[in-house]
């Protein structure tokens, strides 16, 4: 027929219907599992934390000044906070289970703080210019935190999430994953002989293994993570042990051997140029999590999200980026990449994530044992970031379920909102703080997807815009100890 507009035929394969939970899922959210496969389970996040918890501050404390011993305690440091505000998150904030971790959405800024020439002196030892450093940086992630905390404790953020629909959270949590992408292969490629190896063993385990191994499916799916992290870490080990590196580069030791772990500061100090440009990172920060939070939510087979407990979250995370000004982490925190974890374990438990909380705080107290887990080189982690941002992105994709992918309409809006997006800043002045403030956003895929608003398939989300809109929403996200009676979520 003419236009395509003819009926089904009886035989025709009906279109699988839309999901409001995942289905698939071992454990969801209020469903833990036993408490041995939980503690491993919870050391397999701390292990994917650990990737960020090391990158980040290998990559700025010596710019900042620092050596080896500085970085050591920078790690130790994040990942104490990280530790804390994943706590806080999962029992006050969203109540997901989510990682707060480092965010790679502070370090343009971070950078650019570091750079000051105020900083600049020749007179100022390295030990100087770290500790001043460190302070420009912890006074702008404390005066920068405030925009969360008030956006969300405020209920701000909420009125401004009950306007999400499917089709406007599709470039939002697909790109928090896509946008980091490079991440991903490009950190591979810095030592193949190790990254390729990680990224094959991975995916067969998690893939392939499960249909040969029938018995122990889930546990291939469990700790694909540990087993091929283990295998290429001794094998990397056995390379740096072997002489396989002694004549490299220096650039190629650094990254792929495994003996340079390397196994604060002072009132913090403001500026208010620096604060300003920390806040707009902080809100672009702000959005990515949401994107995280919905990611999580799917993942861990949870209701989708309603706006307060959004808000909710956000207001904690904003707790979490001024624990990050007051402990010195040299970093904000967000919503980690561990939900590509949750798809790989298909295990979204609370408790797991609790748990690899616990694992942050002891081995940033113990630094000896933090130090040799510290050793696995970077394309380890790369590898593992190829798979972890594509289930990110799949899981933004995935709610196209809920929109008419039959409407012209729908197809301008999804189309203009990739094709939109170039990831570089417009203004380059003389100012770099206003360059911060102006480029930053733009540097975040999600951020400059998530501002373009659309309402297609929203009458699908219409029962989650208030927390009793969905009977649901009470068990997954209501506060511990009673305390829905003091603080109620509208």
């Amino acid at each position: 027929m003419a236009g395509g507009g003819g009926g089904a035929k009886a035989d025709e394969p009906a279109p699988h219907p839309p999901k409001d939970q995942l289905l698939g899922i071992y454990y969801c959210l209020t469903s833990p599992p036993t408490w041995p496969e939980a503690i491993l389970l919870g050391f397999q996040h701390y292990l994917v934390m650990l990737g960020t918890a090391v990158i980040i501050p290998t990559a700025l404390v010596p710019q900042m000044g620092g050596g080896n011993e500085e970085k050591a305690k920078v790690i130790q440091t994040l990942l104490f906070v990280a530790g804390l505000n994943t706590l806080l998150q999962s029992l006050f904030g969203s109540r997901l289970p989510a990682v707060i971790g480092g965010s790679y959405t502070f370090v343009p800024t971070t950078i650019s703080i570091i750079l000051a020439s105020r900083f600049s002196s020749s007179t100022d030892t390295p030990d100087q210019k770290f500790k001043k450093t460190m302070r420009a940086i912890q006074g702008s992630l404390i005066v920068a935190s405030t925009l969360q905390i008030v956006l969300g404790f405020s209920g701000l953020w909420r009125n401004v999430t009950r306007f999400l629909s499917p089709l406007s959270a599709v470039p939002l949590v697909a790109l928090v994953g896509f946008g980091l992408y490079e991440l991903g292969f490009p950190g591979v490629a810095k030592c193949v002989e190790i990254g390729l190896p990680e990224l094959i063993i991975l995916v067969f385990i998690s893939q392939y293994l499960p249909h040969v191994i029938r018995k122990g499916e889930r546990h291939c799916h469990y700790f694909a993570v540990i087993f091929a992290v283990v295998i290429v870490w001794i094998y990397a080990h056995l390379l740096t042990v072997g002489g396989a590196y002694n004549g490299a580069a220096p650039k190629t030791q650094n990254t792929c051997r495994t003996d340079r772990a390397g196994l604060i500061a002072g009132t913090p100090s403001f500026d208010a140029g620096e604060a300003f440009a920390m806040m707009m990172a902080s809100f672009v920060a702000l959005v990515e999590s949401t994107g995280g939070f919905m990611a999580v939510a799917r993942y861990s087979s949870a209701t989708h999200t309603p706006p307060s407990i959004l808000s909710r979250g956000v207001g904690w995370q904003g707790v979490g980026i001024l624990l990050s000004g007051l402990f010195g982490t040299v970093n904000g925190s967000s919503v980690s990449i561990n939900a590509g974890l949750l798809a790989l374990t298909r295990v979204g438990s609370q408790r797991v994530v609790q748990i690899s909380a616990g694992f942050m705080i002891f081995f940033s107290i113990l630094g000896k044992f933090g130090a040799v887990f510290a050793s696995i080189p970077a394309p380890i982690f790369a590898a593992l970031y190829c798979l972890f941002f594509a289930y990110v992105g799949a899981v933004g994709l995935s709610f196209l379920q809920f929109c008419n992918l039959n409407s012209f309409r729908t197809k301008f809006i999804l189309g203009f909102s990739y094709t939109a997006i170039n990831g570089y800043g417009p203004v380059h002045t003389g100012a770099r703080w206003f360059n911060d403030i102006i480029n930053v956003p733009f540097s975040s895929e999600a951020f400059v997807a998530g501002i373009l608003e659309r309402q297609r398939g929203k009458h699908w989300w219409d029962k989650y815009r208030s927390f009793k809109g969905d009977t649901r929403s009470e068990e997954v996200y209501a506060l511990p100890f009673n305390l829905n009676k003091y603080f109620p979520s509208v």
